[in-house]
């Protein structure tokens, strides 16, 4: 199945809260995401059920990947159970995105549900960068925790993420490039977007990619690496006395709408066919009004071929205001 510029459908992700427990200001900041912010009650969250019945459709439409994200997906009770559920899918590959607070308590059942792997966020090493930019006193060290206990529980090759903004964290991609090296977990940089309408971005903030390379690449030299797949959004790098690899997230300076094929499911059921939409598409009313999984299916057939977005390769300073669906709510 292709959309309006010929993408196939191969990845969702899919957002099982709209809570967190960082306030990580490019992301959640705390001035609009306060202690009285209306987060979605319960009864409007799809439940484990919905999610697994919608995912299996998605699956029979071509879908080979699906990540758990959130907010914060270890904050929404039981969601081994969820895992589990999906892992049932059969051939998929099923990860999922966290922040890694959790981690270290959540691993071992996590990875006995059938979980495959995880990528955990992590803008910094230095603790007083870190606790700053999540900004709810979090240390780097429990962080360091839960990455210690996936890697026991099994749950790898293990990613991390870290987003640069400049001014802010830039300082600590040596740092971060350094402790990673030989260490098996795949760093990858990912340059500071403006997603949603409440993060303050500019693009005076963006680190790009070309210039993490380019850091790295002087003190660590890099040799590039091909796709592990077509449509892969990281950029791939290996370091040339072999110490493992590194990845670059380019959304702002090298676009790749192109080849772009993911799907994104909201908490309560809404389908966004790019991270940066405006709006989506409600499943949740077909699911809860009766629908049958053929008429799920010819749904989700009939938003992904008139799927036209390409926000990237349009970006500019007026398109940046747009009140867009903010990444807390789908997912990064």
């Amino acid at each position: 199945m292709r959309d309006a510029r010929a993408r196939a459908l191969r990845d969702l992700r899919i957002s099982v809260t709209d809570r967190c427990n960082f306030r990580c200001t490019y992301c959640m900041p705390k001035d609009v995401f306060g202690k009285d912010y209306p987060f979605l009650p319960h009864a409007q969250l799809l439940s484990f059920e919905e999610i697994a019945r919608i995912a299996r459709v998605f699956v029979d439409h071509g879908v080979g990947k699906i990540r758990l994200t959130g907010g914060e997906p270890l904050l929404r009770r039981n969601v081994e159970r969820l895992v589990e559920m999906l892992a049932g899918l059969g051939d998929v590959d099923l990860t999922l995105t966290i922040n890694g607070s959790l981690l270290a308590r959540k691993a071992r059942a996590l990875r006995a549900a059938g979980l495959k792997r995880v990528t955990v966020s992590l803008d910094s090493l230095d603790d007083r960068v870190f606790r700053a930019m999540n900004d709810a006193d979090y240390p780097v060290a429990q962080v360091l925790d839960g990455i210690d206990a996936a890697e026991a529980a099994g749950l790898a090759p293990l990613k991390v993420n870290m987003v640069v903004k400049r001014g802010v964290n830039d300082g600590d991609i040596l740092p971060m490039a350094r402790f990673f090296r030989g260490s098996g977990r795949v760093l990858r940089f990912i340059e500071f977007m403006d997603v949603g309408a409440t993060n303050g971005w500019r693009m005076d903030d963006v680190v790009p990619s070309a210039e993490v390379i380019a850091r790295i690449n002087a003190e660590m030299p890099l040799e590039p690496v091909d796709p592990n797949y077509s449509g892969e959004v990281a950029e791939r790098w290996r370091y040339r006395d072999g110490g493992g690899e590194i990845g670059v997230i380019s959304s702002v300076t090298q676009a790749f709408c192109r080849d772009c094929t993911r799907a994104r499911l909201s908490t309560e059921g809404m389908v966004y066919t790019c991270l940066f939409a405006t709006s989506g598409f409600d499943l949740r009313a077909l699911v809860r009004g009766g629908a049958s999984d053929e008429e799920l299916g010819a749904a989700i057939r009939r938003i992904w071929r008139a799927r036209a977005d390409r926000y990237s390769e349009m970006r500019t300073a007026q398109t940046a205001g747009l009140r867009k669906i903010e990444m807390s709510y789908i997912g990064g």
